[in-house]
């Protein structure tokens, strides 16, 4: 399946990656599963609380923002 991921294209590829990939998959397969971030999903916020329910279609649009600390 094929998605766009931070404005590039990117193949979901990965065995646990299939038709049915959450965006909790998706961040697992990215190692970055628990890490302080923002996930945008066809220019709507995804709750932390919803990406496990959530998943995704091809061509989906997803963007992926790191949380930097800082003052």
């Amino acid at each position: 399946m094929q998605i766009r991921l931070n404005g590039q294209p990117y193949h979901l590829t990965k065995p646990s990656l299939t038709e049915s990939a959450s965006i909790v998959d998706l961040l697992t397969a990215l190692d970055l599963l628990g890490k302080r971030l923002a996930v945008e999903l066809n220019e709507e916020i995804i709750p932390k609380s919803r990406h496990a329910a959530t998943f995704l279609q091809a061509n989906d649009q997803v963007e992926i923002v790191h949380a930097i600390g800082g003052g």
